[in-house]
């Protein structure tokens, strides 16, 4: 089995910042690309940044210069600091992975649990 678990959701006032957390566990061979989706209420889930495994990552305009995503390969974790949060930043956020439970298994595309970030004053 493999898990990814978020945490690091909560209020923030406009302006303020905030700090994902997702791990992932379970048998786990390798780990392609790591990175962090949101959905807001009536809204379509929608990318906010992907890391790949080879270095490279793909932000949300509208998230550019606010948001930053790390990643831990050691740790099979990554992290995505949210700076000058905006009332539409407000969503639940979904960490995704490409993993491969062994050189047998297939790349499948896991997702977490989500975990709620509320921007408002």
């Amino acid at each position: 089995q493999v898990q990814l678990v978020e945490s690091g959701g909560g209020l923030v006032q406009p302006g303020g910042s905030l700090r994902l957390s997702c791990v992932a566990s379970g048998s786990i061979f390798s780990i392609d690309t790591m990175g962090w989706y949101r959905q807001a209420p009536g809204k379509e889930r929608e990318l906010v940044v992907v890391f790949t495994s080879g270095g490279t990552d793909n932000y949300a305009d509208s998230v550019k210069g606010r948001f930053t995503l790390s990643r831990d390969n050691a740790k099979k974790a990554a992290y995505l600091q949210m700076n000058d949060l905006q009332p539409e930043d407000t969503a639940v956020y979904y960490c995704n992975a490409r993993i491969r439970r062994s050189v047998r298994h297939p790349w499948v595309g896991y997702w977490g649990q989500g975990t709620q970030v509320t921007v408002s004053s």
